[in-house]
């Protein structure tokens, strides 16, 4: 029982996946709220445009 948990202590494998999990997650918020609020400022800019052309 002793050479299991002395084991699972050393292992950092799943450690790494966690954290690289962390970093995705980050990236694709910030993509997310980039998307969004170029998506917001974009339908403005038409909103305008299309008035203009009215």
């Amino acid at each position: 029982m002793k050479n299991l948990i002395a084991r699972f202590a050393k292992d950092e494998s799943g450690a790494t996946a966690i954290e690289y999990g962390l970093i995705a997650a980050g990236i694709a918020l910030a993509i997310i709220t980039v998307v969004n609020n170029l998506g917001s400022t974009l339908n403005t800019k038409f909103g305008s445009i299309s008035s203009s052309l009215k």
